[in-house]
């Protein structure tokens, strides 16, 4: 299993609007084969703050879906990122 997890850093004025067309990222992800869960959501303390968590049951699957990454549109919107994979041996009850 794989985590995606951090954030993205856009202009304030345009987090909400990034977080709302990304509305169709997350519902192509989580209708991919071994999407287990994904999300983009507005931070609630920073305005300029969208986070991001994925989870992934392969590699193999994150990958396929993947492809080339964000348009070249989408990607100038972005001013900074942080965020990292994780691979995860073991699942446990919280």
């Amino acid at each position: 299993m794989l985590i995606v997890a951090g954030h993205l850093l856009t202009d304030p004025a345009d987090r909400d609007a990034l977080v709302a067309e990304g509305t169709r990222a997350v519902a192509l992800a989580r209708s991919a084969p071994g999407c287990l869960d994904f999300a983009l959501t507005a931070d609630t303390l920073d305005p300029a703050r969208v986070n991001v968590f994925e989870r992934w049951a392969s590699e193999e699957e994150l990958l396929a879906f993947r492809g080339s990454g964000p348009d070249g549109g989408t990607a100038a919107r972005i001013l900074d990122a942080d965020v990292r994979r994780y691979v995860i041996s073991s699942v446990g009850d919280a």
